[in-house]
């Protein structure tokens, strides 16, 4: 008889009632597992994945997934491999490898930026020993808390410390959505370490995992006293000015603080650190432009979003609020919508003086009257020459006009859909209150004031279109408010695949979004993640 070998499976599929309690979802993963001939008494089960599957309005249900750790064979694994048991699937799980460098490092390594991807890289580094100096051009949590709500009162904006820069990046103060597309079997370890830091549990199992911004606050808190504790350094309002290198080595990090030796460099700055972009350029470092989105913000009432996607089940406590997920194709563009908070508020998300920015964000509980969305036009190098300086020119030239358009205070330009769409002209706030700072400063202005033809031809249609998703999409007094800009870095900065360091250099690694190499939270911790593994496959702690 062939060895039985223990193995993780995950059933998914499992299709319950609102109602169901965890006791039927283990009950019909077993039931599954018997009519498959591979149920076991010593197997251990726990919920591995839940999602919502709300197509029919009148039965939504939730979809369980349960990971099931049991002997098997290594014929019945082979089958499962192959993909010839349907609904069952390996859970394949990669552990964090010990440090196996021998190369010396003359000094730490330099970690710039403390959003997703320069946190985890840090924090894993600094776990195994390599002691590492982190660099956050803004504030910590509390400064960030503080020059946010001064801009808001005083239309002052700290080009340091804002919604962008600070302790925990641009995700700090969105809804830290967890959602990635990118399917790395350290996603868990991704998951777990928030969790350990304070996320609440649900994320590892929801399909739409979110923390709230006012716990990813805490947490990063927390990741920044952990490095501390285990030997790494780390330093607030110090900006990465320029680096000097010998050759292809980085041996410094030149910084409005001066100079800070650095054995490896690694530039984990975001997508909004425009002036690093500029002097990476002038010192010639290989990069590219790539496509980006540019668009509006968009505001329901988060009850008209339930009722239209749950129907009479809208409320439930199962479900939470609804979110949604839209994209149109115009046959020449992409419009999607992007980084959707229920329950939510849209943010002033300026970084440099003279342009107005928008972002949303969500508080853990989701309990604002709103719900709100970037709506997100596919722009292409082409729209912009092609060329890095091109595309950040672009982005600076919408953010100015939105400025502008909202009379050069910052406050944001606004509209209703009605009024978009040319089904009214009133200029007159409906049922939907606008959140921009407290809903206190904004002024009514067409996106074509501030955006290219096409990207409002293209936001037109889509607008149309999805209300054929999601009814009452279209409601006249749904608000539209912009510019949305920043959805993604607009280049990428290159990198050689074997060792993700930057071409034509021997010791500095690109990482994150900043760098072009992730899209959200979850994706730019992973890629700090494995920045970090790459250095400890090259270096000897110190």
């Amino acid at each position: 008889m062939a060895d039985l070998l223990q193995h993780t499976l995950v059933v998914s599929g499992i299709r319950l009632p609102l109602d169901a309690i965890e006791g039927d979802v283990y009950f019909k993963a077993k039931k599954e597992l018997k009519r498959l001939g591979l149920a076991s008494e010593n197997a251990q089960y726990r919920i591995w994945r839940r999602s919502v599957d709300a197509r029919k309005k009148d039965d939504i249900r939730l979809v369980w997934s349960v990971a099931v750790t049991c002997p098997i064979s290594d014929a019945v694994r082979e089958r499962i491999e192959a993909g010839a048991i349907p609904g069952v699937s390996l859970l394949k799980e990669e552990p964090i490898p010990e440090p196996s460098g021998t190369q010396p490092l003359p000094h730490p390594p330099v970690v710039v930026g403390s959003g997703p991807a320069g946190l985890f890289c840090a924090l894993l580094l600094a776990r195994n020993g390599y002691r590492p100096t982190l660099l956050e051009r803004g504030g910590n949590v509390q400064e960030r808390k503080a020059a946010i709500a001064a801009f808001s009162a005083s239309r002052v904006l700290d080009t340091e410390t804002n919604v962008q820069f600070g302790c925990g990046g641009a995700g700090t103060f969105s809804d830290g959505k967890l959602v990635t597309r990118v399917n790395d079997p350290l996603t868990a370890f991704v998951m777990d370490t928030f969790v350990h830091f304070g996320a609440p549990e649900d994320i590892r199992i929801n399909a739409k995992p979110h923390i709230g911004t006012d716990i990813l606050c805490h947490v990063t808190e927390r990741m920044i006293d952990e490095i501390e504790k285990l030997g790494g350094k780390v330093l607030f309002h110090t900006r990465l000015d320029g680096m000097t290198a010998h050759g292809g080595n980085i041996t410094a990090a030149v910084t409005n603080r001066g100079e800070i030796p650095a054995g490896a460099l690694v530039l984990a700055v975001g997508h909004s650190a425009r002036d690093t972009y500029s002097m990476l350029m002038e010192r010639g470092c290989a990069m590219e432009a790539k496509p980006f989105s540019v668009g509006v913000r968009v505001e329901h009432l988060q009850s008209d979003i339930d009722a239209a996607l749950y129907g009479r089940f809208a409320g439930h406590p199962a479900l939470g609020h609804a979110e949604y997920h839209l994209s149109h194709n115009t046959h020449e563009r992409g419009v999607y919508s992007f980084c959707m908070c229920p329950g939510g508020y849209v943010m002033a998300a300026s970084s440099e003086e003279g342009g107005v920015v928008v972002n949303g964000m969500s508080r853990r509980a989701r309990d604002g009257a709103n719900a709100n969305s970037a709506i997100a036009v596919s722009v292409f190098p082409s729209d912009f020459g092609g060329t890095p300086r091109g595309a950040l020119a672009l982005q600076r030239q919408i953010e100015h006009a939105a400025f502008l358009a909202g009379g050069a205070d910052y406050s944001v330009p606004l509209t209703t859909m009605g009024d978009f769409l040319g089904d009214t002209s009133v200029r007159r706030i409906g049922r939907v209150q606008p959140t921009y700072m407290d809903g206190a400063a904004y002024r009514f202005a067409t996106p074509g004031d501030y955006l290219p033809s096409f990207a409002t031809d293209a936001l037109r249609g889509a607008m149309r279109a999805f209300e054929r998703n999601i009814r009452g999409f279209t409601a006249p007094d749904t608000l539209l408010s912009g510019a949305e800009t920043r959805t993604s870095a607009p280049l990428r900065i290159l990198r050689v695949p074997e060792t993700r360091t930057a071409v034509g250099y021997d010791n500095f690694y690109p990482a994150g979004e900043g760098a072009g190499y992730a899209g959200g939270i979850t994706s730019a911790a992973l890629d700090g993640l494995r920045t970090a593994m790459a250095i400890m496959s090259r270096y000897r702690a110190l």
